[in-house]
């Protein structure tokens, strides 16, 4: 059967301040060096792979890191606003640790309903996020059919379109590790999808 697409599907590298599980969101951050490095590695990795088209999201961490893996590959580079990360509202730049000390019957609350939940000061919810990130990911597909390309986006975006392509409810998108600077791969054919390679 032929393949539609083959996507190369990447979270940005290490960012400064990871250690204190900062919630960045739309919050525009730098890589670490040792995220710059992770980000050589995937792109000495994908090297030598044929693909049409890179796109990341806006966002420097991932547009970075998209870039890195570009300096191989004579394609085009887009960063688009629809992949960044999911946003926090009043949560933006908090830690977990400030969240569950000032927060914890919001955080009550996205327990009980992750896919509605929305956090304070207009925060997106899993479900309005899932809507962009698909919306997003399908135009990306058919633009680009019958050919394979590298998507660069974040952890959450990661989850939302590997949950889509293993047929899992979003509520389960926490159960897909993703850690920075790794690599999935999925295929995609006319009926059927096929995860090769999850968190690599």
């Amino acid at each position: 059967m032929k393949r539609l697409n083959r996507v190369y599907l990447i979270r940005h590298g290490q960012v400064v301040g990871y250690e204190n599980f900062t919630v960045y969101g739309h919050t525009d951050v730098d890589l670490t060096e040792t995220g710059i490095l992770q980000m050589k590695q995937v792109a000495e990795r994908l090297r030598l792979i044929e693909i049409s088209a890179i796109y990341s999201s806006d966002l420097k961490r991932s547009a970075l890191s998209a870039r890195q893996i570009a300096r191989y590959h004579d394609v085009q580079l887009s960063s688009l606003q629809e992949l960044r990360e999911m946003y926090f509202g009043d949560w933006e730049g908090m830690t977990m640790k400030d969240i569950r000390k000032d927060f914890p019957e919001e955080l009550k609350k996205r327990q009980e309903d992750l896919v509605s939940f929305k956090g304070p000061g207009d925060g997106e919810s899993v479900r309005d996020f899932s809507v962009r990130i698909t919306n997003c990911f399908e135009r990306i597909l058919s633009e680009q059919q019958g050919k394979d390309i590298v998507i660069v986006a974040h952890g959450a975006v990661n989850r939302i379109i590997l949950c889509s392509a293993l047929g899992l409810d979003q509520a389960r998108m926490f159960n897909i590790q993703q850690d920075y600077g790794c690599l999935n791969i999925i295929d995609y054919f006319p009926d059927s999808t096929l995860v090769r390679l999850v968190n690599g």
